[in-house]
């Protein structure tokens, strides 16, 4: 009616969102002081640095907590949710920088956040080199970073995703426990379970490098990366100090970090049958073990290697590039053209959903697949009916528009942050293999500067932050980003 005055939206309560943003980086202040105490063990004055920066983390995030606090009676709405998956991933890395920026590094923003971020992504990029004469407390707490972002993102795959309907999650909505209604409760008590399986993998990488010669320095910081698929390393050369049987070890557990986490607890629980008859786990073994047969034969064949050590370095390179681990024995590159495209393609294929892994994941191609083979039957048999399946079970079409969307919207962004990459001055295959290896958080890129052998240092600052950008994209499945930056969102 004429006169009346228009009914405005309810603004967004941000005091949940806040709260558990809050209470997350003081924890991460807490963290601090792992690496403070492995500095005065060590015996270096770098345990000042991190003391500092646990005081200002804590003090900050322990506020924040406070002044939200009010806000916490009721449940997570679908529009906190998204804001809480995609902050989190944006204010952990800004406190998870302060050490980088006031330690011995003395990095510039652009680099302690592109570091950060790297770590929290578990992508493995760096931009710092010279690792073996940093303080070990500042080694620590980078593959610290890497291993909080490997529990963080299997909560996220686990929990929010499928709630979320991002990029076909839910079609494991049922499967990792339904969560409707009441998402932070059950986040904890899933969150509990899952960090006594990531302790316990941790812990059995740790003892089984030592077993394989590293020292208890090197043991500790290759175990949270490897079971987070991290990739950051003690050495500028990554693992090529530590070729040898240590190789199988982190093979073994980079394919299981790249399973299910779902599986794990129902193991726990004393049911193991769920793990074995997962299609997605199945599948990804056999892509697994047939590049790793294609790899060895080539090297043995075109490159004339040894079979022992072609099937070494081919079984440690191939898991480290397909899971997103990021780490390298050798620089894969001096192999061959055919090595080089392999790796640049097995990187966009990525591990279980559910799991530390990144990349599009396996399960998608499934689907893909399953979605092409129901075209094809419709094409040939136009009376005929075909539905595409899943573990004997139909899909529905949100599903699949859900899964065939996040391809559209990957291959889309790898072509615009390529472009943008390339705005920058950097060359193609710099711009192309940066912005994939940052999407599908893998670690290193191709060619000369970015490749195995090299790191990101030398790229100019609006690449790192472009790519800082895509490596938050990339693990947060691109969707829960790009949703909060619409105005249909906030109006909601």
């Amino acid at each position: 009616m004429r006169g009346e005055t228009p009914t405005l939206a309810p603004m967004l309560d941000m005091r949940p969102v806040g709260y558990v943003i809050g209470l997350l980086v003081a924890a991460l202040g807490a963290a601090m002081l792992v690496p403070m105490g492995f500095d005065l063990w060590w015996g270096n004055p770098h345990w000042t640095v991190f003391l500092e920066t646990s005081i200002i983390t804590l003090m900050i995030g322990s506020m924040v907590a406070l002044a939200c606090h009010g806000g916490t009676g009721r449940g997570l709405s679908i529009q906190q949710t998204f804001l809480l998956t995609t902050l989190v991933w944006v204010a952990l890395p800004i406190f998870g920088a302060l050490p980088f920026v006031f330690g011995a590094t003395e990095a510039r923003i652009v680099d302690a956040f592109f570091e950060a971020m790297s770590g929290m992504t578990t992508t493995g990029s760096t931009v710092f080199s010279g690792l073996e004469t940093l303080p070990e407390g500042l080694i620590l707490w980078r593959s610290m970073l890497q291993w909080f972002g490997g529990i963080g993102i299997i909560v996220v795959a686990m929990v929010f995703l499928p709630e979320l309907r991002v990029g076909g999650m839910q079609i494991f909505r049922s499967e990792a426990f339904d969560t409707a209604g009441k998402i932070l409760p059950r986040a904890a008590e899933i969150a509990r379970q899952i960090v006594v399986i990531y302790f316990g993998l941790t812990l059995g990488c740790f003892l089984a490098y030592m077993a394989s010669g590293l020292t208890g320095y090197e043991a500790i910081n290759h175990a949270l990366t490897t079971v987070s698929t991290g990739g950051f390393s003690t050495s500028d050369a990554s693992f090529g100090r530590h070729q040898g049987s240590a190789e199988y070890v982190a093979s073994v557990f980079m394919v299981l970090a790249s399973l299910p986490f779902v599986r794990f607890v129902q193991m726990l629980g004393g049911n193991a049958q769920p793990l074995f008859r997962d299609s997605q786990v199945r599948a990804f073994l056999l892509v697994v073990a047939a590049l790793v047969a294609v790899v060895a034969l080539y090297r043995v064949i075109v490159n004339g290697d040894n079979a022992e050590h072609a099937l070494r370095e081919g079984v440690f390179n191939v898991t480290s590039i397909i899971t997103g681990t990021g780490f390298a024995s050798v620089d894969y590159q001096l192999w061959g053209t055919f090595p080089i495209a392999l790796f640049f393609f097995i990187g966009l294929i990525g591990g279980c959903a559910g799991s530390t892994c990144c990349s599009i994941k396996i399960f998608r191609y499934q689907l893909l697949i399953a979605s092409v083979r129901a075209q094809i039957g419709r094409i040939h048999s136009p009376s005929g009916i075909f539905k595409p399946r899943y573990e004997g079970r139909p899909v529905s079409e949100d599903v699949l528009s859900s899964v065939m969307s996040f391809f559209v919207f990957f291959i889309v962004t790898l072509g615009i942050v390529a472009i943008l990459l390339g705005t920058t001055g950097l060359d193609f295959i710099t711009s192309i293999s940066g912005a994939a290896t940052a999407l599908a958080n893998v670690g290193p890129g191709l060619g000369d500067t970015i490749g195995p052998a090299g790191n990101f240092s030398s790229l100019n600052d609006t690449a790192k932050w472009i790519l800082s950008g895509a490596m938050l994209l990339g693990r947060l499945e691109l969707m829960a980003v790009y949703v909060i930056l619409t105005l249909h969102f906030w109006r909601t």
